[in-house]
């Protein structure tokens, strides 16, 4: 019987994934190197879509302790995409889903807790699990990596249209345009971005949200008032990195949230880790 491609990847997500780098690692703590690691691998638990870094505990120069506090429960902040399986939102790095060990890093003169993991994997022996966040910077060689690791098995493709979209919220018409773009990326919902004059800018709300993606760059966001409260509902991008040229300064709304009209057909809502209304200002990564 035949398989979406996707779906047999994300089935077959229930190890430990880990593939090496080719390239020097480090990370910064103000002024001072916290991570130089030539062995740096890139790691996907069970759940997750977005990789971490992984250094041998031996090239992590900040200070490393183990806690003893309990993480928060999985199930509580999962989300089911697929019978039988449940992803988690970007972040929530206290949330493994291997055996290992919780530690405390030495950031800034003071023990962060929850900010490191040791593995406990015959194939990774030593290795240490590094939150992106907890640091200032990194650099892969002199590059800057900035929201997550990048994943060198995803990309990400723009096709300009002329099909007809609308976006709708619980029936208030939002946006319509008959020149947006396709954005499709690697095990995420494919996205429409609209031209902003085609976009009813005026039954949003400013939203406070600025997050970045690996691939994309920083984005902005809109809110809009529904049942649930307000939500942050589409974003921008207004520098984007290169992958997301063809889209600067369009706006592409979560087809999780709202009606997404194609030539007359209303497209079902997918399930991702983004199906959780996120309330303005909260802060999320499309």
């Amino acid at each position: 019987m035949a398989r979406r491609a996707g779906e047999a990847w994300l089935g077959t997500h229930d190890v430990l994934l880990h593939e090496p780098m080719a390239v020097r690692l480090r990370a910064f703590d103000g002024g001072r190197t916290a991570v130089d690691s030539n062995r740096a691998q890139v790691v996907w638990e069970p759940g997750r879509l977005v990789p971490y870094y992984a250094v041998p505990e031996q090239d992590v120069r900040a200070g490393l302790r183990p806690i003893r506090r309990p993480p928060p429960d999985y199930a509580d902040h999962s989300v089911e995409v697929t019978p039988g399986l449940r992803m988690l939102p970007p972040g929530m790095f206290r949330l493994h889903t291997v055996p290992g060990e919780e530690l405390a890093v030495e950031i800034g003169g003071r023990w962060r807790e929850g900010r490191a993991f040791r593995l406990e994997d015959a194939d990774l022996p030593g290795y240490v699990v590094l939150e992106f966040s907890a640091f200032d910077r990194w650099l892969e060689e002199e590059e800057p990596a900035v929201g997550h690791p990048r994943d060198p098995f995803k990309r990400i493709d723009v096709r300009r249209t002329a099909r007809h979209v609308r976006i709708e919220s619980e029936g208030v018409l939002l946006a319509e345009s008959h020149h947006p773009s396709l954005l499709v990326e690697t095990m995420l919902p494919p996205r429409w971005y609209l031209p902003v004059e085609d976009v009813r800018t005026g039954a949003l709300l400013s939203s406070t949200s600025r997050t970045v993606c690996a691939y994309k760059g920083f984005a902005d966001y809109w809110a809009v008032a529904t049942q649930d409260g307000e939500i942050d509902i589409c974003w921008t991008y207004r520098d984007p990195f290169t992958d997301a040229e063809p889209v600067k300064d369009m706006i592409a709304f979560y087809n999780e949230h709202i009606d997404v009209i194609v030539d007359g057909e209303l497209r079902p809502r997918p399930v991702s880790p983004w199906s959780r209304p996120t309330p303005r200002g909260g802060g999320h990564l499309p």
